[in-house]
Order: structure tokens, then C-alpha cells, then sequence
């Protein structure tokens, strides 16, 4: 007896009706067939609606899968053991893998660990009127995403359900060509109206769905003039059109179009037909497959308006900008772009919520437009509270008007809930073609200028220059300089002492940060930290510091017991989660008591003024460490705040002390710092001192500690180990210099 022979095993899932499926495939006659433009505009549909690269229409075939609609991918197939549309044809419902290399099941995949690096992945299987699962429409980002929603599921199943059908009439109309028969026994089932007519246009056949389409009986119609289908306005084209298929002037099989038909109240229906002919006996016979296309019209407006209408203002989105704006530089038209976002939006989110930030973003939505009407191509919300301007033609002194008016519009009070609600605005502007070729380009260039206008203040405009994408460039080398420095150790730390004003006594130290770049020798703060501080690094690099410092501070601890080491702190430290613990883990480790360690916060991460920031100072505060409040006086910091942040110092910044013999107001701020500090119980440190007149100054008016090139510059630990720890030095340094500290 002979055993029946297994089939090899695959390294692919198996669907259990995997014969069925495939014959289900095979009858749509679309494995390796030419693009079409129907699928390929819903697979940039879909692009644009989820922000992906990659977009495909696959159909997963015997040992491959084959793809009749690509975007972002240059292969036309890929072998079924590499496919995740494999997995995806065993789900009724969307398939999602939010990150391939966490993924067991893809983690060592091709596709994963080289071109095109697929991370993301989600495909809904498209799923014939049997049931069988032939492929998937999938999306496919080479980044990880874990916030596919609802919304998003239920908007791809929808794009699926419009590429099934338009496979469904392709179907049709090739199982009408190739046998009458077939094609009689497909139609009876069909959920499409199908009926075929002779050549002058006469009834031969008509199906059940043709019956419920149209509320005439097959009785009713056969041998009866299909013209009573065809609203009056179409019936002078429907003639011509039905002369010319009946004189075989047309192909065997067009495209299918949308046109309305009439049903039997003579209501008007939006309907996709495909036409097709053939002979029989010397006669042309006219085949017609239609199908309503109501809920499809209201599918792909709700789809279009996804993809190119903001959903909160009603404003065209960043989709239908770049769109627009690629069509007008196409031409080679002069355009004006004008980007805006908005001054205090963040402040109105946090006193009156979420829902009273909308408010104002379709307020503005609304000004805008109006403001703009008659004048303006295009008036379009990119996101956030950004906006943006599209003018045609490069006339400046236009924008600049237009601006004015817009900065007042915007900036008047607007209504939350019968409270007056105000915010700014600042727009940068870039005229095309000059400053930009393409639309990317053009928006770099508005988003150069914007952020100048931001530094600017509120209310402002500033058009692009030159000099600004320069300044762009360097901070991006400046960027990727930093990076290499903090991984190869260009960084060091210097120290500057601190000096008790009573006996002038070396009492510690404020560790300073200092680069020794290879090309341009040692670098202070001023010329890379605010591009440091916006790094991810940042942390990284403050925690280093930590650590370093205190080390260095347990040492020159062992011959001044008395010694303080103070560290400047980024404000990512205080984001990253771990200060805390790394506080604790660098006392323990070095030994350093807690009270020999003040870390100095910057006036941002006090005003940021969350609870969990508040916290952590106050966590930090109960260790024992001391938090000196950096740079005091320059920004916007209230009283109330030193009340509720549990700061030991404040450190008087240099700018106050540079002419404190000689300006009065800067003196008077000085004393107005040491008396809040006797007033809250902090001791004061003032920061750039750098003559005997301001020392004799801050000291007669009861100034705690000092800093600055009287005393001594930052220098390295072996220098400042020999000048003021081992030889106690704390005489004035030679002739002070007037550059920047820290």
C-alpha cells in the first residue's frame, strides 16, 4: 500500500484552506501583472494618511508574495518566507506589529536586519466575497510605532475594503470574457448589479443584485431598452457611447468609470461601471457590471479629508500644503510662505485645559481665514499650533503687511467659555524661489526665520536670510562634534574656589565644564552649552560630571574636611528619571558627606514648576545636598517660588556685579539679593568678582562667599590641588581679564 506523501514543511504559517485560498487568488488574474492607477493612488493614499514610507498591495501567492501596488519599495516581490503579509492573511482583523525587533517572530527576519529595515508593520488581509484571505494592504515604517489607534484600524480596513473592491470588477469582468457560463454562474451570486445587452442596447441579462439595485424584476427588463437606467442629463452620451460599442468601436474591456444611474423612482445613484464586449454569432454583445458607490464616495471623502483637512480646524493639513505647494514650484511661480505659531498656547493648555487649547487653535483657525480671504492660496494648520501662509508671488513688503494685520487678529482676546483668552504669535517668512527649490527646502527656511522671531519675543516677523541656514549648518557640525567628544572624552572639568568673604578662605569649589576640542583648543560653556543642554547627551554628560567632581571633592576633602564641590546641573538630568539614585549612588561611592555637595539649578527648571520636579528638590534637600539657585536676578523668577523650592543659596550673577561700585541699580539689586537671602534664611554667593572694590563692597553689606579672577581662574585639579588646597593660596590672581567665567 502506498503512503500518501506529505508535503515538505515550510518556514512560513500555513492557512488551513491554503488550496482554496490560492484557487481564490488564481480567479482574479493579478499576480504579475502591470501597475495599475487605481491601486496606486490608494497606496499613496494610505502613505500620506499614516505617515509611512513603505505602502503595499500584496498578494500572497504559493511560495512569494506579489505586489500589485508599491510605493517606497523598489522590489516587486519577496519570497513568502521573508513575508509578514504571510502572518497578516491568518487575522480577520488588522494585523500590527509595533516593533519587529522585539518581535520573536521577525527579529531575525531578512527585512528586519537589512533593506528595508522594517520595524512597523500593519496589514489588513483583503478578503474575497468567499472569505479567502488572498494578501494584504500593509504599511511599513523603518521606525517603531506603538500608537496605532482604533481610528487608525478602522481607516485601513477601509482603504482594504476599497482596493477588494475594485479586484472584485476586475474579477467580474475577466470571468465575463473568458466564458459566459462562468460568468452567469459568478453574476447570480454577485453583490453587483450585472446585466449584458445587445448590440442597440436591449436587456439579455439581468442578476438579483441588478433586481435589488434597481427595483425592477429580471422579467421586467430583459428584451426592454437599458436606456430608462440613464438619467436625462447623460442620455445624448449614452447614445453616442452605445452606437460606437455597437459598431465594435470600443475595446473589449475599458476602464471603469463613475457615472449615475437611475433606479426605478427615478432616485439618482453614484455608480462605478465597467464595461465589456464580445461577439457571438457576427453580434456584439455589451456586458455591464455596476456597482453602487455610495458608501464608498462617503469611504474616500472621509478618507481624503483625513488625509489632506485638519480634523479640528476644518483647514487644509500639511498634506494638502505640501501637495499644493509642490504643484506651484512644479511652475516655477514665485510664492511667498509665511509660517506662524502661536506665543503662551502652552500656558492656556495648562490653566484651562485641552479642550480650552482647541478653542483657541479653531478660534485662530478662523481669523486667519478670515483675514486672509481674497488674498491667500492656501491658509493650512501643519500641526500644534503651527500655521501656515501660502501668498502667490516674492513681494515682501506685501507679507510684511499682511503679517501686521495678522499679529493683531491673532493676538486680540479670544473667548473660552466667556473668559477672555489672549495669545502671541510669530511668524518667519521665506520667499520662493529664492530661498528654497522645493517645498522642503522653502520650509526649512520659514522654520529658520520662525525660530528667530521666537528669540525675538512675542508678536514678531522675520524673513529668512542667508546668514541664518550658515548658522543652522554650523550648529548641526557643532552638534555632531559633540557627540564625538563626549564618546572619545574631549571633555574636562576645571575648578574655580569658592572664597568665604569672612578671612577669605578657600571653601570649595564650582566644578566647570570645559571642552579641548582638537581643532580649537579648550572651549568654555559659552561656546557649546545651550547646543549641549537640547541633546539627548546632556544627561549623560551631567552625570559624568557628578561623578567626576565628587571624586575629586573626597580627595581634597582628606586635607580641607571643611571642602564643598558645586555642580552645575542640565535640565535633562532632572527629566531622565535616575538624579536621585545617581545622587545617592555618588555619595555612597565616594564617600563625599552630603552636606559637602550644592547642585546648582538654572532658573528653567525652577519655573517649569511641576510637581515632580518639586519633588525631586525636595527629595534631593532631605539627603543632606544643597541647591543653590544659579544666575539669580536675570530671568523671571518670582518670590513665591523661592517659598515653595527648597533652595540653601543663591548665587548673584556676574552681570550685577561688574559695575556694582558704579551703577546704582545694579548695586540696589545686589542688596535687594542679600537681604531675600537673610530674609529666607539662604546664604548668598556672588559670582565674578574680580576687584578689591566690589569684594569690600559685597563684604560690607554681608555677602556670605565670592567667586571670580580676583582669587582665580577655573583651572585643572593638579593646578588647583597645588594653588589652593595643599598651598591654601587665596590671594588675588594677576591683573583680572575681562572674559566670560564659567
Amino acid at each position: 500500500m502506498t503512503r500518501p506523501t506529505e508535503p515538505p514543511p515550510t518556514s512560513w504559517p500555513m492557512p488551513a484552506d491554503e488550496d482554496d485560498r490560492l484557487a481564490a487568488l488564481a480567479a482574479y488574474h493579478l499576480v504579475d501583472t502591470p501597475p495599475e492607477e487605481e491601486f496606486d493612488r490608494l497606496v499613496g493614499l494610505a502613505s500620506r494618511l499614516f505617515d509611512v514610507p513603505i505602502v503595499l498591495v500584496s498578494l500572497v501567492a504559493g511560495d512569494r508574495q506579489f505586489f500589485k501596488a508599491r510605493l517606497g519599495l523598489d522590489v516587486c516581490e519577496t519570497g513568502r518566507d521573508v513575508s509578514f503579509c504571510a502572518h497578516a492573511i491568518l487575522a480577520d482583523e488588522v494585523f500590527v506589529v509595533p516593533d519587529a525587533r522585539q518581535d520573536p517572530r521577525f527579529q531575525a527576519n531578512d527585512l528586519v536586519l537589512g533593506p528595508p529595515f522594517i520595524r512597523f508593520y500593519a496589514g489588513k488581509p483583503l478578503i474575497t466575497p468567499s472569505g479567502r484571505r488572498i494578501g494584504p494592504v500593509c504599511l511599513i515604517d523603518s521606525r517603531p510605532r506603538d500608537d496605532f489607534s482604533a481610528a487608525d484600524r478602522h481607516t485601513l480596513t477601509d482603504i482594504a475594503g476599497l482596493v477588494m473592491e475594485r479586484m472584485e470588477i476586475r474579477r467580474l469582468i475577466h470571468a465575463r470574457i473568458a466564458d459566459q457560463a462562468r460568468f452567469e454562474n459568478i453574476a447570480a451570486t454577485s453583490p453587483d448589479a450585472i446585466l449584458c445587452l445587445t448590440g442597440d442596447g436591449r436587456v439579455s441579462f439581468w442578476n438579483a443584485a441588478a433586481e435589488r439595485l434597481f427595483g425592477y424584476s429580471a422579467a421586467e427588463m430583459v428584451d426592454r431598452d437599458a436606456a430608462i437606467l440613464v438619467p436625462d442629463s447623460w442620455r445624448r452620451l449614452y447614445a453616442r457611447q452605445l452606437d460606437r460599442l455597437g459598431r465594435g468601436l470600443m475595446p473589449a474591456a475599458g476602464p471603469s468609470i463613475e457615472l449615475p444611474v437611475v433606479d426605478r423612482n427615478g432616485k439618482a445613484i453614484p455608480a462605478d461601471l465597467s464595461v465589456s464586449t464580445w461577439t457571438e454569432g457576427g453580434a456584439v454583445s455589451i456586458g455591464v457590471i455596476i456597482r453602487d458607490v455610495t458608501e464608498r464616495r462617503s469611504s474616500e471623502e472621509r478618507l481624503f479629508r483625513l488625509a489632506y483637512v485638519d480634523g479640528l480646524t476644518g483647514l487644509p493639513n500639511r498634506g494638502a500644503w505640501y501637495r499644493r505647494m509642490a504643484e506651484v514650484m512644479a511652475a516655477s511661480r514665485p510664492v511667498t510662505l509665511m509660517l506662524l505659531d502661536l506665543a503662551g498656547f502652552k500656558e492656556v493648555n495648562d490653566a484651562f485645559g485641552n479642550p480650552a487649547g482647541d478653542v483657541v487653535l479653531k478660534s485662530v483657525a478662523a481669523r486667519l481665514r478670515d483675514i486672509c480671504a481674497g488674498t491667500a492660496m492656501m491658509v493650512a494648520r501643519l500641526a500644534g499650533d503651527e500655521f501656515i501662509i501660502l501668498l502667490a508671488g516674492d513681494d515682501m513688503a506685501r507679507a510684511s503687511a499682511l503679517a501686521d494685520r495678522l499679529v493683531a487678529a491673532v493676538s486680540a482676546p479670544h473667548d473660552i467659555a466667556g473668559r477672555p483668552c489672549t495669545v502671541g504669535v510669530r511668524m518667519g517668512i521665506a520667499l520662493g524661489p529664492g530661498h528654497g527649490g522645493d517645498p522642503d527646502e522653502l520650509l526649512g527656511a520659514a522654520m529658520l526665520a520662525l525660530h528667530q522671531a521666537k528669540r525675538a519675543g512675542r508678536n514678531r516677523h522675520v524673513l529668512f536670510e542667508p546668514a541664518l541656514r550658515t548658522a543652522a549648518t554650523a550648529r548641526r557640525a557643532l552638534e555632531r562634534e559633540l557627540r564625538l567628544a563626549f564618546e572619545t572624552g574631549q571633555f574636562e572639568l576645571y575648578y574655580q574656589p569658592l572664597i568665604a568673604c569672612e578671612g577669605r578662605r578657600v571653601v570649595g569649589a564650582e566644578a566647570l565644564l570645559r571642552w579641548n576640542h582638537p581643532e580649537r583648543g579648550l572651549l568654555t560653556p559659552a561656546a557649546f552649552i545651550d547646543v549641549l543642554a537640547q541633546k539627548p547627551a546632556a544627561a549623560a554628560v551631567g552625570d559624568r560630571v557628578l561623578r567626576t567632581a565628587c571624586r575629586q571633592a573626597a580627595v581634597w576633602r582628606a586635607s580641607r574636611p571643611d571642602f564643598r564641590i558645586a555642580v552645575n546641573l542640565f535640565e535633562a538630568q532632572f527629566r531622565s528619571g535616575h538624579l536621585l539614585e545617581l545622587v545617592r549612588e555618588v555619595l555612597a561611592e565616594t564617600g563625599l558627606p552630603p552636606q559637602a555637595l550644592e547642585l546648582e539649578i538654572v532658573e528653567t527648571i525652577v519655573l517649569r514648576n511641576d510637581p515632580l520636579t518639586l519633588q525631586l528638590l525636595h527629595d534631593l534637600r532631605a539627603l543632606g545636598v544643597g541647591l543653590a539657585f544659579d544666575d539669580y536676578g536675570t530671568g523671571f523668577a518670582s518670590l513665591s517660588l523661592l517659598k515653595r523650592f527648597p533652595v540653601t543659596r543663591l548665587k548673584i550673577d556676574r552681570s550685577f556685579i561688574r559695575d556694582i561700585t558704579t551703577d546704582a541699580e545694579d548695586a540696589a539689586v545686589v542688596r535687594a539679593v542679600l537681604y531675600l537671602g537673610r530674609s529666607f534664611g539662604m546664604e548668598v554667593i556672588a559670582e565674578g568678582v574680580e576687584t578689591e572694590a566690589q569684594l569690600e563692597m559685597l563684604c560690607r553689606h554681608d555677602c556670605h562667599e565670592v567667586q571670580g579672577y580676583l582669587f582665580g581662574r577655573p583651572v585643572p585639579a593638579p593646578v588647583f590641588t597645588e594653588s589652593f588646597v595643599t598651598g591654601g593660596a587665596t590671594e588675588a590672581a594677576s591683573p583680572p581679564g575681562r572674559s566670560r567665567q564659567g
